[in-house]
């Protein structure tokens, strides 16, 4: 293998998993691109622990020639992630272009993928919707799947691409050093956009050609789906979690209070205690998911390098021993109610009562308590920063 020493301007890495088909085809595509070029480029396959010939073939090629700058490296550890994160950890110079070694990618437009980045952005990602697709992408893929999730993305991220997982895309080192990126499946390419827009950079995307695969597909549909889904959703508990939490909760107490001092009378319909169990019932599901989001935020925090001034702030002051002193406080308060409805019915002779309104308060009060208690101690666990 040959490895440039002098400065490299492009590192063209390629993770590769059982690829022994497409390697010639797409290396002789590159070979054009870097004879054709006044750029210096270096080639850095991930060999990503292929139980197929894919090593020899690479080895091979690189014997018949002995001029192209190709670098093979290995990481035992499957994943996408884990082999670009092996191949960025090598790349050296100023630009990384990155793309799938399947065929799928016509890496004739490398050439288009610098020029944008020349022009002073951070990240360019392929859009496989705009170029020619040529009827490679599986309908589920392309007209749900993918459309899905690249729309939670542009809603919950503002950001305007619109191919979130297409492989093929270029980045800056220095840019891609600042994500500190730690996802080693799939969910790899939502992670470099998410933290791309966290970390304010300039993104373009532009329209690419995607063919039929050469070899057999490793995705997996629904399993890749979900890691990819989960992680967006662990990057917005905000809008997945802490809204929703806070509206229900809200809707939960002021409909509580209205209805504990009076009846409310809405088109002729007397409310009595009946809607109170509502009340009660939004009240807890919006506080276990206000303590859903502090769950995936801390998370995010501690083990996925993420930087948040206000909850960094806040979780500093919600400390353990105070948040179970709040949930104690309120699960002795229903304790007290529920007491003094048991008083009452023994100086009745146990006879019929009528303290359902104030039941459904002290039960409210006993389980938010203990919401509070546990959740406290699950936020200390997941705080806990690995070594």
């Amino acid at each position: 293998m040959i490895q440039q020493n002098k400065t490299i301007d492009v590192n063209i890495v390629l993770p590769c998993l059982n690829e022994e088909k497409a390697i010639p085809w797409c290396l002789d595509q590159i070979k054009k691109v870097i004879e054709s070029s006044t750029l210096s480029m270096n080639v850095i396959i991930v060999d990503n622990d292929s139980t197929d010939a894919s090593a020899t073939v690479i080895q091979e090629y690189a014997r018949a020639n002995p001029t192209f700058p190709l670098v093979l490296t290995q990481e035992k550890k499957r994943g996408y992630g884990s082999a670009y994160q092996k191949g960025f950890s090598i790349a050296q110079g100023k630009y990384v272009f990155m793309a799938d070694l399947d065929g799928t990618y016509d890496f004739g437009d490398i050439p288009r993928f610098i020029k944008k980045l020349d022009e002073g952005f951070d990240l360019v990602v392929g859009n496989r919707f705009t170029g020619n697709t040529l009827g490679s992408m599986p309908w589920h893929h392309r007209y749900i799947g993918n459309p899905l999730l690249s729309g939670m993305v542009r809603l919950f991220f503002d950001v305007s691409i619109k191919d979130i997982h297409c492989g093929a895309r270029a980045i800056r080192l220095t840019s891609f050093k600042k994500l500190s990126l730690v996802t080693g499946g799939m969910e790899f390419a939502s992670e470099m956009i998410v933290r791309a827009a966290h970390a304010n950079l300039s993104i373009s995307e532009i329209p690419i050609t995607y063919t039929n695969r050469i070899g057999v597909s490793k995705l997996h549909s629904f399993r890749d789906g979900w890691r990819h889904m989960r992680f967006i959703l662990l990057y917005s508990p905000l809008i997945i979690f802490l809204v929703p939490g806070i509206s229900l909760f809200i809707i939960g107490l002021i409909s509580m209070i209205l209805l504990y001092i009076s009846n409310p009378s809405f088109l002729n319909l007397t409310f009595y205690f009946h809607p109170m169990f509502l009340s009660s019932g939004c009240m807890i599901a919006g506080y276990q998911l206000i303590f859903f989001a502090l769950f995936a935020k801390t998370y995010a925090i501690i083990h996925m390098n993420e930087r948040n001034k206000t909850f960094e702030s806040l979780f500093q002051h919600i400390t353990l021993e105070r948040t179970c002193l709040v949930g104690s406080i309120l699960f002795i308060f229903g304790l007290l109610i529920y007491g003094s409805i048991f008083y009452k019915w023994i100086d009745s002779g146990f006879g019929p009562l009528h303290e359902i309104k104030n039941s459904i308060v002290a039960l409210t009060l006993l389980v938010i308590g203990i919401q509070t208690i546990s959740s406290a101690f699950m936020l200390s666990i997941v705080s806990i920063k690995e070594k």
